[in-house]
């Protein structure tokens, strides 16, 4: 490899890192209703375990309800068994067509505790765009040392200098997702 697929190595790890994250944040429980809150859920369906959204339509019909309408009625009793194990706290009601989940408001306590998940989550992130820099930078250092390569010091620096601008940009980038649901978790 050669110091520019090593770049692009690094910012491919990082942006994962960061649309992992994203994915994660869509998946705590603010104060209103919302799909992404239940998608991945997990339902043990005919043995396999089976994102909630695979299995059935799920939408919201007022900011304090989540309406799910499974494809295959059998599947209403294992779908609420995987909405009340999955910790969120919600209660399903069935009513034999449809489930529905009513989504309270948050107490000041709950507030605080999703915004300590949310900021650890975000810590999280960040330490996968530092190892990206890491590795990166490792293997940069072992192209340097290479006699072979034909790439002189001065492109090794310039290259550690670009990982860790990278690593400044998608850093930016996590904090700003983190910011926003904190925000969002705050609203009341």
């Amino acid at each position: 490899m050669d110091l520019d697929e090593q770049l692009l190595h690094a910012e491919d790890a990082m942006e994962k890192a960061v649309n992992y994250l994203k994915s994660e944040l869509k998946g705590v429980r603010t104060g209103r209703a919302s799909t992404a809150l239940v998608e991945y859920i997990k339902v043990d369906y005919y043995g396999s375990s089976t994102d909630l959204r695979q299995l059935a339509l799920i939408n919201t019909p007022d900011a304090s309800t989540i309406a799910i309408k499974p494809f295959d009625t059998g599947s209403t009793q294992a779908i609420i068994k995987g909405i009340q194990t999955s910790g969120l706290g919600l209660n399903p009601i069935n009513d034999g067509k449809m489930i529905r989940l009513s989504v309270p408001p948050l107490t000041g306590d709950r507030r605080k505790q999703l915004m300590a998940t949310v900021k650890q989550m975000g810590e999280q992130a960040k330490v996968a765009v530092r190892n990206a820099r890491r590795d990166a930078n490792k293997h940069i250092d072992q192209i340097g040392k290479d006699k072979n390569s034909g790439v002189s010091e001065d492109e090794v620096k310039q290259t550690h200098d670009e990982v860790q601008e990278l690593l400044k940009k998608y850093e930016g980038q996590i904090d700003k997702a983190i910011d926003l649901k904190t925000k969002e978790i705050q609203e009341v």
